[in-house]
Parts: C-alpha cells; structure tokens; sequence
C-alpha cells in the first residue's frame, strides 16, 4: 500500500452546479480564492474535475459536451494554479455513481433492481420517481460506463497537476442490470438469488477500485487516493490497499449524528492508513447555500479528529459564479487558526487503548441500510461517558494489545473465534460479552464454557427485573431495576457467580391481562440470571448496549461500568464529574509525551431533526488521575505550555486542571 500523507486542514469544495445557472466561474478571481484559502489557514482542498450533475469544470478536449455550458474559465486549472503558489494541495475531485448528464442519456447504464427500476439506494433497490428532483439514481460501474470513467480519469491525470484523486459515491450494488446479469451467468451465479447479485456487487466495486488505483499511479506514485461511500466499515478491508488514507464522512447535523464520527474513527485507525475526519460548515448538511455551523460546533467537531487520531476537513460548497464566501472561511478561519496550534501535538500521535470491542458489523447484514448497529453506538456512549480508552475492532485483529475484550450484544462466534476468545483469557485477558453474544452462530447455545453458562432460551417475561447484589450494583439503590428489551433465559454453572438475579413480572402484557400504561411491576419473584460472572468473564443476560442506545437508563450503565472497575480496577484515565466531558489519551512515542484530550462540548436537541452545540461551558479545578508506563517528568497545558504540579502515586500520577474551556491538550512528558 502506497504512503502518502493527508494534511490536518483540508477543505472539501463541492460545486455541484445545475446546467441552467448562467455565468459559472464568472466572479471568480483565483488570487481573492487562493488568499482566503491561505489566510484561514487551509493547507489542502479538494477541487471538482466534475460534480454529480455530470458536468465538467476543466477544459476539457476528450468530452467537450460535458464542459458546463456556462463556465467561463478555466475553473479547477486556476484553482489549482493559484492554490499551488500558496503550497495548498488540490485533490481533485471526480464523481462515480452519481451522474445526472449520463443518467438522461444512457438508462441502459443504470442501476436497476429485481423489478427493472432504478434505484436510489444502492444496495437496499429502493427507488424513486424519475421526477423527483435530484441526481441520486445510480450507475452501474460494470456497464460500458466504466471505459468513460476510465478515459475521464485518464485525461485529469495527463493535463492538471494533481495531488490526488477523491472518487465519491463509490458502493457495491444490488444490481440487475443486463451487463451484471449476463456476468453473474458468466460466473455462475444466480441473478435471481439476492445472495449472489449483492456478492458480484462486491465483487465489481474491488474490481473498479484496483483498476482505478493501478491508473492513478502509473502517472503519480505520490499522490493520494481515496474511494468515499459515506461510512468505513469492515466491508473495507478487501480493497484496503486501494487507499492512500481513510476519510470518514460525517457531518452530525447531516443524517450522521453527533456518535457516528468516534465510532467509525475506533475502527477506521485500526486499519492502517491515517484517517481525516469530514464533517461541514453548513447549518444542515451538504448543498446548504448560505448557512452557517455555530462555530462551538465546528470547534468541537474538529478538536474531537484530533483527539481521535485524524486530521480535519470541512465541507462547503462554492457558490456558481466562482466567488468565494469570505464568511464561511472566517468561520473555518477561527477553528483552522487553533487547528494549527494544536497539530505539534497531535503529528504521528497513537492512541493508548485498554479495551476493545468487537463491532456487530461484521456479523450483521448491513445491505438494508447504513446505519451503525445500535450495540456498538451504545457501547461508545457508555464508555465515552467513563473515560474508557478504547478501540473498536473486528474477529481479525490482534486481541493480545488489549486488557478487555467486548462483545456487545451481537457477537456470535464460530469455532475459530470462540477458541481465539478463549486463547485471549487464558493468556490474562477478560471478557463482558451480553444478550446474543458469546453464542454460535445458529444462536442455540454458548459457544464457549468460558461464560460458565448454559442457554435456555429466550426470556419468557419481557420486561423483566435486574435485582443487582451490592457488588455489581454500587452505586446504585439495593432494588430491582426495569430491562425493557428481552433478554435471554440462562442457567449459571455451579461455579459461576450470579452477580444480578432476575425478578419476573406478574405477567406480560397482552390485551387479555395488562396492568397501567406500559408494563406490569415486579411480582417479587426470583427468576433466572440477569448477570453472571466466571472468574475474568462477566455475561448480561440483556442487550444493555442496544438498551442504552435506545433510551439510556442509566442503572444499565451503572452496571456495565461496575462491571468494568471488577475486571479492570485501574483504568488508564480517571476524570471526575461531569460525564459530559469526553477524554482520550495518546502517545508521540518518538517525542517521548503522552497527550490527554479533554472536550467539554454539549450537544442539545433544539430542533426536530438534530442536535446542535452553541454555548462552550468552561469547568474548573478538575481532578485527574492518569496510569503511565513511563516516569513523568513535567505535565503542561497545550499550546499554551502553562506547567501543571503533580504528584505519583504507585503507577500513576495524579493532577488538577483549572480550567477546562471548550478542548484542553495536557501533555504528560517522560525521558524514557
């Protein structure tokens, strides 16, 4: 795999411009353009060779019938020029799948589901009326489009400088088109099986990918390469080293929400490549003309990429007439400027983890839809809130690295991963597994007598009651607590430990016997058990990461985190209250530091659609404890290189902040 390395200030410029908008580029100065980009501390922007509309933005000689027919300039070419003078990198952008001028012209091109329509969602067959407006149907890249695409690429590389080479809307299709079906024949496949159509999708999408890479570096060995699709997953890593970096689009106010970002990131720096953070400047999301993020927001969402090990690029979107908007990059300007600060200390940074967990996305059908599992979004939450340091991995990785291992409610484990779980316990590792987790595949018993469990089936009462003995239920009242998604029915083995004890309903609520609004109470009688400890493995019989997820109770996070100081009694950070304050530890080994982030940003649901940050609330005088490998020497703050007293206590050393205002960088240095 190819190393090039993605600057910490990126813009990603779209200029999806509609053919009927007259004077394209016309205002367009590139000296204003290139000076903006310079004085709002932008080191990199990705500029558009041609945007979803289909339209070209270049001077071009092999398809002067998509040049826009009302550009007036030499649009990305001066873009580029003007930008190269100020040693700002141009990436240049090129749309796939999404092509309105090809999707009008040639049908025969598109996507199409099991019915013969095309669709707007590429692996789910969804579709929609051919007069809704939008651009969104889309195009088979194993029709004869693909030699288009090739050539289009083949004469951006040959005729502009290029930095690099940003495909957008690249995805596996569930596709019935006649090219896939006669290929699928060809492989002996079943075009008829859903199976089979969405394995030849996966198939030609690693096809294109390699093909493309292979073309960008016959003409530029340096420069970098990135497929987008909207989300990285473990669908990734076949085609892995078809990327320079990784980049993760996701813009909370935009459909991805505020958890998106560190999930994805968890499991993205796992793979190898270094990871930029995308989110935007808009109000909303992508195409927002004239809008504008609180700037608390965009800080926030910028210094948590940093935190998290990425580098940083924000959305806009430049206006037809070419004229950039000074007060977007006043906006972007002001976190960019801090941006800058902050990157001596952020440069070739690694996380320092103790736990990880298994993402569900390996074991789930994820081909209905986009969204992260509701078990791994849980788990990040609960975690993020007691100042974990974690990774979220898949069955391939390396499980030596980490202290703890999570198997969040939806890890069943084949032979293989069951006997590399147990390999991991033997060698001093420890285990939380919940609900479905720990089970093989066909889900009718544990894969493993490491749980010290046997299944009986489901629970029969739903809801049940979780009645916590005083170990695992510190913290909170000695009473039953109400688990609202069902859970499983178990049996604990005679050496097992029951930490939690299920206490049954009078009944379930059916239309012959309810009782109030929602569900019955407790009938004061012992059930089954709800949480289970066998030496260094504790299992909860509920789905509690889902159940966080979905409304956060927080008894479920009060018992998973209870759960954690058992098995893990000396985590790597300790931070006082409030939980609203995320933390995460990294390490520059060869500057010999490690780096603390402290974010204290809180997101607030002022609106239907989704939340927003406005107002920074500092806190002050807070109390840390952090577990070091190394003999601190010196603790400061960042950039500002304010010293701070500490005191060691056994393996760790312990300080107070006094002021937490927005992001903090606390820099624990060491001699070796």
């Amino acid at each position: 795999m190819h190393k090039a390395i993605p600057r910490f200030r990126q813009v990603h410029l779209d200029f999806h411009t509609s053919e009927h908008i007259p004077g394209v580029g016309s205002e367009f100065d590139p000296d204003e353009f290139a000076e903006t980009l310079k004085n709002a501390h932008v080191n990199s922007i990705n500029l558009f060779a041609r945007g979803h509309h289909g339209y070209i933005y270049y001077n071009t000689l092999k398809f002067p019938e998509r040049r826009h027919p009302h550009l007036t300039c030499n649009l990305l070419k001066d873009q580029i020029d003007a930008c190269h003078a100020r040693d700002i990198r141009t990436p240049i952008y090129i749309t796939v799948q999404w092509d309105h001028f090809t999707a009008l012209r040639h049908p025969e091109w598109l996507v199409v589901n099991e019915f013969g329509a095309p669709v707007t969602s590429a692996t789910s067959g969804q579709t929609s009326s051919i007069y809704e407006p939008g651009f969104y149907h889309f195009l088979c890249l194993n029709s004869p489009y693909l030699e288009f695409l090739k050539a289009l690429t083949l004469e951006v590389l040959e005729t502009l400088p290029c930095d690099g080479t940003w495909f957008d809307i690249v995805q596996a299709t569930d596709c019935s088109c006649q090219y896939c079906r006669a290929g699928m024949l060809a492989e002996g496949l079943d075009p008829a099986n859903r199976a089979h159509r969405l394995m030849y999708g996966r198939s030609v999408l690693h096809q294109f990918k390699q093909m493309m890479t292979g073309l960008v570096r016959k003409y530029h060995r340096d420069c970098v390469i990135f497929y987008n699709a909207g989300h990285i997953g473990p669908g990734i890593k076949d085609s892995l080293n078809t990327y320079s970096q990784l980049e993760l689009e996701s813009l909370p106010s935009g459909g991805w929400g505020y958890l998106h970002f560190p999930v994805t990131v968890r499991y993205a720096r796992t793979l190898g490549p270094d990871c930029v953070g995308m989110t935007g400047k808009f109000h909303t999301s992508w195409g927002d003309f004239h809008s504008f993020k609180n700037r608390a927001a965009l800080e926030f969402e910028c210094f948590q990429m940093l935190s998290l090990n990425a580098k940083c690029s924000i959305g806009d979107q430049l206006h037809p007439n070419g004229k950039i908007c000074k007060h977007t990059y006043e906006l972007i300007g002001s976190v960019y400027s801090q941006v800058a600060q902050k990157e001596a200390w952020c440069v070739d940074a690694e996380p320092v983890v103790e736990i990880a967990a298994l993402t569900p996305e390996e074991f789930i059908d994820t081909s209905q839809g986009s969204s992260l599992p509701k078990p791994i979004m849980g788990l990040t939450r609960m975690l993020q809130e007691g100042r974990y340091q974690f990774d979220i991995i898949d069955s391939d990785h390396d499980f030596s690295r980490y202290r703890l291992l999570i198997l969040p409610d939806e890890i069943p484990l084949s032979p293989a991963l069951a006997h590399k779980i147990e390999v991991y316990l033997t060698g001093g590792g420890a285990i939380i597994a919940s609900h479905h987790s720990g089970l093989n595949p066909e889900k009718t018993a544990f894969a493993s007598d490491l749980f010290g469990i046997s299944l009986k089936g489901d629970a029969p009462f739903n809801p049940d009651f979780l009645l916590p003995d005083e170990i695992i239920g510190q913290g909170l009242n000695h009473t039953e607590y109400v688990m609202y998604l069902r859970g499983l029915e178990i049996e604990a083995w005679d050496d097992s430990e029951i930490l939690a004890q299920t206490i049954l309903p009078y009944f379930n609520r059916t239309y012959m016997h309810f009782c109030s609004h929602r569900h019955t109470p407790s009938s004061g009688i012992a059930g089954y058990p709800g949480i289970v400890r066998n030496k260094r493995v504790i299992y909860f019989a509920h789905p509690v990461f889902a159940q966080y997820q979905a409304c956060s109770p927080p008894w479920c996070k009060r018992l998973v985190l209870n759960a954690l100081a058992l098995l893990l009694p000396d985590p790597l950070v300790q931070v006082e209250e409030p939980s609203s304050i995320i933390a995460t530890l990294n390490e520059q080994r060869n500057l010999k530091r490690y780096v603390l982030h402290l974010l204290h940003y809180i997101p607030e649901r002022r609106n239907d659609a989704f939340d927003v940050i406005e107002d920074v609330i500092p806190l002050f005088n807070l109390n840390l404890s952090v577990k070091a490998a190394h003999k601190i020497r010196e603790i400061y703050c960042a950039p500002q290189m304010t010293p701070i007293r500490f005191v060691e206590k056994n393996d760790r050393v312990e300080f107070s902040l006094p002021e937490l205002n927005g992001h903090q960088m606390v820099v624990l240095a060491y001699d070796h």
